[in-house]
């Protein structure tokens, strides 16, 4: 329930989460452009990430907790959304973040059909248009094309694939680590899941080939990152001050759409009216997927 004393804050609190990612997914690839390796980005990702663990565990006042239950869950919940994370980047690379972006924000899908096989909970109409609109959206933002012949589809989306089964199983587990664990602590998992999976991205990186040690390289780099740390603060807050439905809904539709926009700008090309469909069926479905994930 909203808090009472929070009045609107919970909207500028969401608004900056929403802009935060969205220009995070935008230029997210741009580290690697400039010669900073895709591997050295997700480190500086976990570095940052940090700040708003350490900003709301001291807030709370609660030290995490690592008994038998907190420990698996949290460890879950931690590698889960790094082990997304780790993938995110090189897939950006590889593809339009564009389309990557709005296929990634359908993870509740995921989240919807994990708790309706082991939690029994049922899914509304509302969900049910979401699932429905994404499983339209997916096609369309792939490199098919109608009268195009067969079907190819580029590393790229089996990646995002990939992540949007990840985090949409982060959540769920997200979603039972609340019954017995504050967001203080969860934040703390999240965080150490990305510190323990920094030997994989610094065993993946190329240390013979040049590295971009300059501003362009890990400045920049830190600097991108920082907003998707800002913007996870922010949402905590958001979450604390409005309605989980309402909040969910704003960040998880809006982002991916200004990341499109973002994006498309930066390329300075349009995508086909096929790719534009299917990035407006995934934000209407990231939107109806949070409020029924709710």
């Amino acid at each position: 329930m909203a808090s009472q004393s929070g009045g609107r804050r919970w909207l500028g609190y969401a608004l900056v989460t929403t802009v935060a990612w969205g220009l995070w997914g935008a230029l997210s690839n741009l580290p690697a452009r400039h010669g900073f390796p895709d591997t050295l980005t997700y480190v500086v990702w976990s570095i940052t990430m940090l700040l708003p663990a350490t900003y709301v565990r001291r807030r709370e006042g609660r030290a995490v907790a690592f008994d038998p239950r907190s420990l698996p869950l949290g460890l879950t919940i931690g590698v889960t959304g790094a082990g997304g994370v780790i993938l995110l980047f090189p897939t950006l690379s590889m593809g339009p973040s564009y389309l990557i972006f709005p296929i990634i924000s359908l993870a509740p899908v995921v989240t919807i059909a994990l708790s309706a096989t082991f939690l029994r909970e049922r899914t509304g109409r509302v969900g049910v248009v979401g699932i429905a609109l994404a499983l339209a959206a997916l096609p369309l933002l792939n490199d098919w094309a109608p009268g195009a012949g067969a079907a190819h589809l580029g590393p790229w989306f089996f990646l995002s694939l990939t992540i949007l089964l990840a985090w949409g199983v982060q959540n769920y587990f997200i979603k039972i680590a609340h019954q017995s664990m504050s967001t203080g602590m969860i934040f703390s998992y999240m965080t150490l899941g990305g510190l323990l999976l920094v030997p994989v991205a610094l065993a993946r990186t190329n240390w013979h080939a040049p590295i971009n040690w300059g501003p362009g390289g890990p400045l920049l780099s830190a600097g991108i990152q920082l907003l998707n740390a800002m913007g996870s603060l922010s949402l905590v807050y958001a979450l604390r001050d409005g309605k989980a439905m309402v909040v969910s809904a704003l960040t998880n539709a809006a982002s991916p759409l200004l990341t499109a926009l973002v994006a498309m700008a930066i390329a300075g090309e349009v995508p086909g009216p096929f790719k534009l469909l299917g990035i407006g069926l995934a934000v209407g479905a990231a939107g109806l997927l949070a409020i029924e994930g709710e």
